[in-house]
């Protein structure tokens, strides 16, 4: 496998770059490198250019940062390898999916092709991870995803109808553990509701309680979801 060839450090770099473009438009730079990958600028800017020199990254200097061919087939292996494992430790040993990120963080560079591909197959070959992430497949491909951010759907009345939790950016855990304890976790269905005059919040029940729930933007722009016929995704 291409991705056993590369350092652990070089993986962690070349799964940033990936995830950094998957929700953002944004041009991916060192800076932003360096913020997902948790090191000093000056770090990020030199493992940036030795993985543009072995072939992985394409980087002109001061421009943004992308993926070759190469490196693309790393990044997809390592996030297929994390989200699988993240999965694992939900469905089978019962973890909270605020507790898994780091989990698979270390367990992504430890175990073996063989073992990814019997969690893949134990699981039913699951599409999404426990926090909505499309978890690519074993060729490379990627399963679809149409979503909207609830903190964009809270700003039409067209979209007070109920819908399905279709993903929880999983940055921070303490915010996927606040979402969660207020029902708002992966598949939840939910209706937005007429928030408070004069608020930036958001307000919505989960479908078929009274009780309602609100939060800032801050956390509704870590949501996104789907229209309920829009069709449920493999899980």
């Amino acid at each position: 496998m291409v991705f056993s060839q590369v350092s652990a450090s070089n993986q962690n770099y070349l799964k940033a770059v990936w995830t950094l473009g998957e929700w953002s438009d944004e041009a991916v730079t060192a800076t932003t490198v360096a913020a997902k990958v948790g090191v000093r600028l000056s770090t990020a800017s030199d493992a940036i250019r030795r993985l543009a020199e072995q072939g992985y990254l394409a980087h002109a200097p001061y421009g943004a940062v992308a993926l070759t061919d190469k490196g693309l087939a790393v990044a997809l292996a390592m996030v297929r390898r994390h989200r699988l494992i993240e999965a694992f430790l939900v469905e089978t040993l019962g973890y909270r999916a605020d507790q898994v990120h780091e989990e698979a963080e270390v367990l992504e560079h430890a175990v073996s092709d063989f073992m990814i591909e019997r969690i893949d197959a134990q699981l039913g070959r699951p599409e999404r991870d426990p926090h909505g992430d499309p978890i690519p497949r074993a060729d490379g491909s990627v399963p679809a995803f149409g979503a909207l951010l609830l903190a964009e759907a809270a700003r039409s009345a067209s979209n007070r109808g109920a819908l399905r939790v279709e993903r929880i950016a999983d940055d921070d855990p303490e915010l996927v553990r606040f979402l969660a304890e207020r029902g708002i976790v992966y598949g939840a269905e939910v209706v937005l509701r007429e928030p408070p005059p004069y608020s930036e919040a958001v307000a919505l029940s989960l479908r078929g309680a009274r009780e309602e729930v609100s939060f800032g933007m801050q956390a509704a722009r870590a949501v996104w979801v789907a229209a309920l016929d829009e069709g449920a995704p493999k899980r």
